[in-house]
């Protein structure tokens, strides 16, 4: 049997605060115990599956690109609404390589400067017939 993935880490300054992003940003929700000032906070699936996110305080600032980075792909909306609720949570635009004929994808990053994508729902990636988008 092979393992899983029980938690993604981030570094960070505040881990209340980016816990509270991603927890909107995903539908998460916070660890019970998490409070504003800890150096440790998570946020945890619907139903209490993995992986969790965990965020812990560190002192140094981010200094380059991530070398990992989360996915993300809409359910029950276009990419393009997604990025702009995402916008609107706090993310801020990185990269924007969406395409004219509606391929492509958005690079953007958390309130601390940790990049994510945001990419084509399944709907949107069927209703076209190129097949470059984002993996």
């Amino acid at each position: 049997m092979y393992p899983r993935i029980r938690n993604i880490s981030f570094d960070c300054h505040d881990t209340y605060a980016l816990a509270g992003f991603w927890s909107a940003v995903l539908g998460y929700a916070r660890h019970d115990e998490d409070a504003p000032g800890d150096p440790e906070a998570a946020v945890v699936p619907p139903g209490g599956t993995t992986p969790h996110l965990f965020f812990q305080e560190v002192p140094e600032e981010k200094v380059t690109k991530n070398r990992v980075h989360i996915c993300l792909e809409p359910v029950d909306r276009t990419r393009d609404e997604e990025v702009e609720r995402v916008l609107g949570l706090g993310a801020t635009m990185v990269a924007d390589r969406r395409l004219a004929d509606g391929t492509g994808w958005a690079v953007l990053a958390d309130p601390e400067g940790n990049e994510f994508c945001v990419l084509r729902s399944s709907g949107e990636r069927v209703a076209t017939t190129t097949v470059e988008d984002h993996q």
